[in-house]
């Protein structure tokens, strides 16, 4: 909490949610700018950087143990120049100063506490600090006094602790050669280190902590999808069916946690980021067309329901909910979780007395509590819902049908949001985020197609627009906007993410308008972000850091080159230009030394390889999109998982006009007997034909 009895510092003149959290610590910290660097060398004083988010856990417990006393501020104001950096802001400080902190300790995490020379060179670096020595771990005040000891008396040392560290960022990220040949059995060597990571007895990846893992997810969905490969089918089916049955989803309000405690899925970090939402909804919905499992379809759009619900504002989204709020049974107190966790007399005060039977049994609800860890003693006496019986085992239980199961549970599900909506929420980081918010574009762009949804179209647009007209500034986009400022530039993953929105929105709406700001942005994207050896940058030229990074792994987001490889093979196929192809393969060829040593690093670089690999196919469409017998032909095409399939509509209309500036067959077809018709293609060349939407579908499917 932020107390307002004390003078504020130099962040309270900033926009990040995260920033103005510490606006009032004794600390007297600084944003990251050019005059921090000018002032430590005339000073001739270390850097403290220290970076984390807004909804980051162990990030407000440092600042409430060490920031927030007046003794530590006073030690770190007296000798060293305090930085406050959000990650969320600046991802390329972040990358640049984790991957110090990675070699320097073997490990990293948030709040990342980083100590610099003068010129940003990183020379001793760590995570969270407890206040106190525990076990191996120094205090803060302990670190401080080290540094300062050394600083004064041994500089060579920490100069020379620099320059290593700094020679090795720069090893690591300079450019690579491109390989000239790629192997083609890249993918099947990542899905076998996949396979070697997965967990048999309850899904997902690792034998500890489970993450949500999109990018692992698409990479089994196209493969199983490409092969039928049985295995791949297993380990996603498996890994979905644990997401949206355990805790770490929010079957209350919709929406998943960002990770779960325990191997089986039930105790989740219930922090919610937008981009989890974004990304686990988009593989759902094409998960649903895979497997038939209308219940991934319905998730996904619960998932979109919340993020418009609770994280939509201005027409964009915003960033994230804090894991921590009031405990609704003791206001005097805060905990992880609270929010989101019920008492079994709460739930049977809120039901009916004839569901809350059935509706404690569906969600594994105990008089004792529920959860299988409870380190911190927060959860003693509540109940993290997860599903712990599906609607046929409660049928057979409760002796009801499948159907009255699900509607009553549905009914329960709408009494206990009704009831949570008058607690007070979690902190809510409402920053847009342009990577993100091209993420979301995606995902409700396949919601509206799949779903046939038009709430989920009308949003995609406003937030389009929304994006081209607030974060696009003298050609140029910016990664933040909030509270009318849009600032910081745009690194590569705003880009691609942003341009994968608008491909995505393209094949939702056929708007010519779609398209051409994905080419306006893929322009630019070369343009300051390209690596003449292969790939791109993560940050255009200009940006002034001490290194020039590459993002070598598909994490809790995804690269922004594995992305940029996927819109470029896309772009080729939508406008028939080889040369987005050809950027597209060197992208792929220049992450090869990193598949070959970690075949799993880079799962949706994988998933570009086999889009490669693939079939170019075409489905041009000819008739008016709003036309009954046009809407079931695309419905015929937006019931089918096709990857390796682009949809053209020849409107007679600006769309058809504009297709044919990059297509030139497009101008020659049309409507037959005044009948919209399709026609399935491949390499631009068109041959079989029909206005039957059930003929269409029977084609796609061989």
């Amino acid at each position: 909490m932020m107390n307002h009895t004390r003078r504020a510092n130099r962040l309270i003149n900033e926009k990040s949610p995260y920033l103005l959290q510490h606006a009032y610590n004794p600390v007297d910290w600084q944003p990251w700018s050019d005059a921090v660097f000018a002032r430590a060398r005339e000073e001739d004083r270390p850097i403290f950087l220290s970076i984390g988010y807004s909804t980051c856990h162990w990030c407000h417990v440092m600042a409430h143990e060490s920031f927030e006393d007046e003794a530590v501020a006073a030690r770190l104001n007296r000798f060293f120049i305090p930085v406050k950096v959000d990650r969320e802001e600046r991802p390329d400080l972040d990358r640049i100063y984790m991957t110090a902190t990675q070699a320097m300790t073997g490990s990293g995490g948030w709040p990342l506490s980083v100590f610099l020379l003068p010129d940003g060179q990183p020379f001793f670096a760590g995570t969270y600090f407890p206040p106190r020595p525990i076990a191996d771990r120094p205090s803060f005040t302990d670190i401080l006094t080290a540094i300062e000891r050394v600083w004064r008396s041994d500089r060579g040392r920490i100069n020379d602790s620099a320059a290593r560290i700094t020679a090795w960022l720069r090893q690591l990220t300079a450019p690579a050669q491109a390989e000239a040949d790629l192997a083609a059995d890249l993918p099947q060597k990542g899905l076998a280190a996949l396979g070697a990571m997965y967990d048999r007895s309850y899904g997902g990846f690792g034998s500890g902590n489970k993450f949500p893992q999109p990018a692992y997810l698409e990479l089994l969905l196209r493969h199983a999808f490409a092969t039928g490969d049985r295995d791949a089918m297993e380990m996603l089916v498996a890994t979905l069916n644990a997401l949206t049955a355990g805790g770490i989803y929010d079957h209350v309000g919709g929406g998943f946690h960002r990770y779960a405690v325990d191997r089986q899925w039930r105790v989740p970090h219930f922090e919610k980021m937008l981009y989890d939402q974004a990304q686990l909804a988009a593989v759902l919905l094409d998960a649903s067309l895979v497997t038939g499992h209308s219940g991934y379809a319905a998730t996904a759009g619960a998932t979109l329901d919340y993020c418009l619900r609770d994280l939509r504002r201005h027409g964009g989204f915003f960033s994230a909910e804090d894991a921590d709020s009031e405990n609704p049974y003791d206001p005097e107190e805060h905990g992880e979780g609270a929010f989101y966790l019920w008492q079994e007399a709460e739930i049977d005060a809120v039901l009916a007395p004839g569901e809350a039977p059935v509706f404690k049994a569906a969600y594994g609800v105990e008089p004792g509590g529920n959860a299988l860890g409870d380190p911190g003693g927060e959860f003693t006496g509540r109940n993290i819902l997860y599903r712990a019986l599906d609607d046929r085992d409660l049928a057979k239980r409760f002796g009801r049908s499948e159907e009255e199961i699900a509607a009553l549970l549905h009914h329960g599900r709408q009494a206990l949001l009704q009831r949570r909506d008058r607690r007070t929420r979690p902190g809510l980081d409402d920053k847009i985020i342009t990577a993100w918010n091209g993420l979301m574009l995606t995902a409700l762009a396949k919601g509206s197609r799949i779903l046939a949804e038009p709430r989920y179209l009308e949003a995609a647009e406003e937030t389009a627009d929304f994006l081209f007209e607030h974060l696009l500034v003298e050609g140029r986009l910016k990664r933040r906007w909030r509270d009318g400022e849009a600032r910081f530039d745009a690194g590569l993953d705003d880009y691609a993410f942003l341009i994968q929105g608008f491909l995505d929105l393209y094949a939702a709406d056929h708007r010519p308008l779609r398209l051409q700001q994905a080419l306006k942005l893929a322009a630019t994207m070369v343009a300051d972000f390209a690596d003449p050896a292969g790939g791109f940058f993560d940050t255009p030229a200009a940006g002034g850091l001490i290194v020039r990074t590459k993002d070598r792994y598909d994490g809790a987001e995804p690269s922004g080159n594995s992305v940029a490889a996927l819109v470029l093979l896309r772009l080729a196929r939508l406008t028939g230009d080889d040369s987005w192809r050809e950027l597209g393969r060197q992208t792929i060829r220049a992450a090869a030394a990193t598949l070959e040593e970690q075949p799993a690093a880079l799962p949706l670089m994988l998933a570009a390889q086999l889009l490669d690999q693939g079939r170019a196919r075409q489905v041009v469409i000819a008739g008016y999109p709003d036309d009954d017998d046009t809407r079931l032909l695309l419905g015929a095409v937006n019931r089918r998982y096709l990857p390796d399939t682009t949809v053209l509509v020849a409107d007679g209309a600006r769309n058809q006009d504009y297709l044919a500036t990059l297509l030139p067959f497009i101008a020659e077809v049309g409507k037959k007997d005044g009948r919209a018709v399709a026609q399935v293609c491949e390499g631009f060349s068109c041959r079989l034909e029909t206005g039957d939407a059930a003929e269409l579908a029977r084609i796609l499917g061989q």
